[in-house]
């Protein structure tokens, strides 16, 4: 490890001492930027089992942090939110493919551990060698919500997504598109579940993600912060590509749930609804694939 203090991983047992597990042998790494550094290579230990819970939604909750899996999440945690970024574990292949990772992660002084392939694949079978352990960020609220907002020109609500691949894919989408902030409203997705982490590629670290806001509240600030409300909605009264002037003014997209799309009282509270033209045979397009075409369309409107 590059620090001392209490092992961030040692909090999250609050529960009486196990009797120490009994492993394979301690060694070292020999070479390269990770040399000396023990191996961690017991999958059956205390560590390793309370860094898997936290693919659950209540060890996750009840302790404030959550698993960022593979080398492109974890490389933007470290460069984008260091300060929440508590462990990073990287297999002593992945510190061969992705140096730059560990070098920059110790440069940061975060805490440093190399593991076996079996240790890895314990804690988690998506990281791809590359693991880190989050603090999760305090952006409840409509406190959360009023700070995003502010100065805001661009941005995405999500009205109960469940599907994390989508919401994922949604944040990313609105990461690239330029937008301010992404808002999950109450009864969608944890942003912190691990598919949700992964589908963001790291774009979760760039911009803020407000959640806990109940939808009557989220559109009430976003009108507060004078955003234009607009759902987009197949039944639409205007055109996407021929809204340009709803598009240039600073925006909010109400997007719906994969399966029912925007229920009524969503789309009451927009100021506009906008519908996205299809030119072939498809009934429709899967929500993620509509955020991108809603977010491009509303940044090109405002460049």
């Amino acid at each position: 490890m590059s620090r001392t203090r209490t092992d961030p991983d040692e909090l999250l047992d609050d529960t009486a001492k196990r009797p120490a597990a009994l492993g394979p042998r301690r060694r070292t790494v020999s070479e390269g930027p990770a040399a000396g550094h023990e191996v961690l290579n017991n999958p059956a230990s205390a560590r390793i089992s309370r860094v898997a819970g936290l693919s659950r939604r209540n060890v996750r909750n009840k302790h404030r942090r959550f698993l960022v899996e593979g080398p492109q999440g974890v490389r933007e945690a470290v460069r984008y939110a260091s300060d929440r970024v508590l462990d990073v574990y990287l297999t002593e292949a992945a510190v061969k493919r992705h140096g730059e990772i560990w070098e920059e992660a110790v440069a940061t002084g975060l805490y440093m551990h190399v593991t076996s392939e079996q240790v890895m694949d314990a804690m988690s079978t998506d990281a791809q060698g590359v693991l880190a352990v989050v603090a999760t960020e305090e952006a409840a609220g409509s406190e959360a919500l009023a700070t995003a907002l502010a100065g805001a020109r661009l941005i995405a609500v999500l009205t109960q997504a469940q599907d994390p691949g989508n919401a994922g894919a949604i944040i990313r989408a609105a990461d690239a598109a330029g937008a301010d902030a992404v808002v999950l409203v109450r009864g969608s997705v944890d942003p912190t579940a691990p598919k949700v982490v992964r589908s963001t590629a790291g774009s979760l670290f760039h911009l803020p993600v407000v959640t806990g806001v109940a939808l009557d509240d989220a559109v009430a600030a976003l009108h507060e912060a004078g955003l234009t409300v607009l759902a987009a909605d197949g039944r639409g009264d205007f055109d996407l590509f021929e809204a340009e002037s709803l598009l240039g003014a600073p925006s909010a997209w109400l997007l719906g749930n994969e399966a029912r799309g925007l229920p009524a009282d969503a789309l009451s509270r927009a100021d506009a609804v906008v519908s996205i033209p299809l030119y072939g045979k498809a009934e429709s397009l899967n929500v993620a694939a509509a955020a991108v075409v809603c977010l491009y369309a509303s940044a090109r409107a405002q460049a």
